[in-house]
């Protein structure tokens, strides 16, 4: 399977920085997230609403991120998304958050696929499945 990719973009908010006038390093998650859903979004793969009307919840059960660069207020961040293997019972994210070809950070998300009812890891939706084919 050749490496999925989508990049989305984000301009940083005055309230996503700290004193030091750099955003805070929490808020990479959110980024990483919102990136995440728009990619799935632009790809067709069910939503996270769509996920979880059907019984299947993806909490969030790892995460790294390593920080190269500062981002500042009013920076348009570039975030691309890559899935490199086939999801089982969890998909890994990897992330590269870019301002003008400046690389801000590298990151990854692991989300696993759960019955909403059993609380138990179940396989991912066939629509996962059929697309990382």
């Amino acid at each position: 399977m050749p490496p999925f990719g989508h990049t989305h973009e984000l301009r940083v908010r005055y309230a996503e920085t700290d004193a030091m006038g750099i955003v805070w390093h929490g808020n990479y998650l959110a980024y990483f997230e919102a990136a995440r859903t728009e990619a799935m979004r632009a790809t067709g793969l069910p939503s996270y609403r769509e996920l979880e009307e059907a019984g299947i919840m993806m909490p969030v059960v790892e995460t790294g991120t390593v920080h190269h660069a500062p981002a500042r207020y009013d920076d348009l961040l570039r975030i691309r998304v890559r899935v490199a293997e086939p999801p089982r019972a969890r998909i890994r994210f990897d992330y590269e958050v870019t301002r003008d070809e400046i690389k801000i950070a590298d990151g990854f998300t692991t989300l696993a696929f759960m019955d909403a009812q059993t609380r138990r890891p179940c396989r991912p939706p066939k629509a996962f499945q059929t697309f990382f084919a």
